[in-house]
């Protein structure tokens, strides 16, 4: 079973940035994708940005030139670079994991962008 944790969420301001992170732990070897989705209040959970093993990514159109995901080297991290940030990219940010064996969570990590 795979466990995921998130880091970096924050208070920005509009225009700002921020670097989201994600570390899995336990059955990493059945990974062969990660991506970030986010849920706002009152909406349901949605694709931000995936990226497979072999470096295969999908962005929302929403976030495409604005968010980069990338892995570590160790492929058990991803993480979301958010630049240009605007007020409607504010929600709750989820890890998740692809395996053979299904999908995996994380807890999420807040983020709110305002002035």
């Amino acid at each position: 079973q795979v466990h995921l944790v998130e880091s970096g969420g924050d208070l920005v301001q509009p225009g700002g940035s921020l670097r989201l992170s994600c570390a899995a732990s336990g059955g990493i070897s059945s990974i062969y994708a990660m991506g970030w989705y986010r849920q706002a209040p009152g909406k349901q959970r949605e694709l931000v940005a995936t990226m497979t093993n072999g470096g295969t990514i999908n962005y929302s159109g929403s976030v495409k030139g604005r968010f980069t995901i990338s892995r570590g080297n160790a492929e058990s991290t991803v993480y979301l670079q958010m630049n240009s940030l605007k007020p409607e990219d504010t929600a709750v940010y989820y890890c998740n994991s692809a395996t053979i064996k299904g999908g995996y969570w994380g807890q999420g990590t807040q983020v709110t962008v305002s002035s």
